[in-house]
């Protein structure tokens, strides 16, 4: 489980790569989110159902500034918490026991996930969805495929 986050982590720095700040906050289409967003989204998601609900970290979440957030911060500084967030899940699914697995977890909009091991699985389902649509807007912002707003 820590290694499968460990490599969509990656996938995501490596998505991120060749876009300059400009491109990482641009929305290359009148739908859907910039690239930027997706990783502050990310980033919530994991700080909260499983830094907050399992790691006991403390984080406090905003969801709705995950999507709207109008501050263009520095690319690396984004990607950098984005990259701490992902080593705390890890971390924190090396240090499960088999008991740990299976203690009842309710959260936030995650009422029925009834398990620590189904909050860890959705969550890296969440992530590989959206790695999905980075990987498109990351061909879209780099060659131009889409018309510019």
């Amino acid at each position: 489980m820590a290694r499968r986050y460990e490599e969509l982590g990656a996938k995501v720095a490596e998505l991120a790569s060749p876009l300059s700040n400009e491109q990482f906050w641009r929305k290359p289409f009148a739908f859907g989110n910039s690239f930027g967003h997706l990783v502050l989204h990310l980033t919530g998601n994991l700080n909260y159902y499983i830094g907050t609900e399992v790691a006991g970290t403390g984080y406090v979440r905003d969801r709705d500034r995950e999507f709207s957030e109008a501050a263009r911060l520095p690319k690396d500084e984004v990607l950098r918490r984005f990259t701490d967030a992902v080593m705390m899940v890890a971390q924190t699914a090396r240090v499960q026991s088999e008991d740990d697995w299976s203690t009842p977890y309710a959260a936030l909009r995650e009422e029925t996930v009834e398990n620590r091991f189904n909050i860890f699985l959705r969550c890296a389902t969440h992530l590989h969805h959206h790695v999905g649509q980075m990987t498109y807007l990351q061909f879209a912002l780099t060659s131009g495929a889409a018309s510019r707003p």
